[in-house]
């Protein structure tokens, strides 16, 4: 046992010798260097690193040499501010559209904006009220006497002067919002002096083209915004 041990012993500085052999090279050998440094060419054509300070300038001069505006000495800042000016304007542009989606109406609101209402069962002479925005809209297929009535009244008659073409699209159908104009009342249709409305509560007279010929109220009935979509349809809003 003793024996087989000192034997061991003897043959190991053999096996370790390479190894020792290699450590030893690599302390003597300069290390593998693969980097690139930024030059500039001074006054007297040498070549020197552009961040090399030279004895003989001060360092106000030395800073305007190796400033960046120098184009040898460009660096990632200027990728960093590009990124960063990129991701301040994307999330400028972010809040710019959150912002002004914020302000749009939303859709319960834009489905009360406009109302599409079906005349195909209004006979002639008479009237319906839809809702519109919380008002009573009058909706009323005029006879050809009613609108003979409504055309032929001289301007010089009117408070509120404005012709029955004006006020309708077609002339067989007037189409007017049916609040007085004096307190907010709901005028009762067909009825008054001039057979188009009358407001019971202040007495004011309304013409078949919904313009105000007696009583307190100041101005005719307002028109809404309505357009045809058919000869059967409306579009109120």
């Amino acid at each position: 046992m003793l024996a087989a041990a000192r034997a061991s012993a003897a043959l190991r500085p053999v096996r370790l010798a390479p190894a020792l052999s290699a450590m030893r090279s690599l302390r003597t050998s300069s290390p593998l260097q693969s980097s690139t440094v930024p030059t500039v060419t001074t006054g007297s054509g040498a070549v020197v690193p552009v961040d090399k300070f030279f004895d003989n300038e001060s360092l106000v001069e030395h800073q305007a040499r190796v400033r960046h505006s120098d184009p040898a000495n460009r660096s990632f800042n200027y990728t960093m501010v590009g990124s960063a000016r990129f991701m301040g304007a994307s999330a400028a542009r972010l809040l710019a559209v959150k912002f002004l989606s914020a302000m749009n109406p939303a859709a319960d609101v834009l489905a009360l904006a406009s109302l599409e209402v079906d005349i195909s069962n209004l006979s002639e002479g008479n009237c319906m009220i839809v809702k519109w925005r919380g008002k009573p809209v009058f909706i009323r297929a005029r006879t050809a006497d009613e609108i003979e009535q409504a055309v032929s009244v001289p301007m010089s008659e009117l408070r509120d002067p404005a012709t029955d073409e004006e006020r309708v699209q077609k002339a067989e159908t007037l189409v007017c919002i049916g609040v007085c104009t004096h307190l907010g009342c709901v005028p009762i249709n067909g009825a008054g002096d001039f057979n188009g409305w009358f407001c019971p509560c202040h007495g004011s007279h309304y013409d078949t083209s919904g313009r105000i010929r007696k009583g307190p109220a100041p101005l005719n009935l307002e028109i809404p915004p309505y357009q045809f979509v058919d000869d059967t349809k409306i579009l109120v809003g």
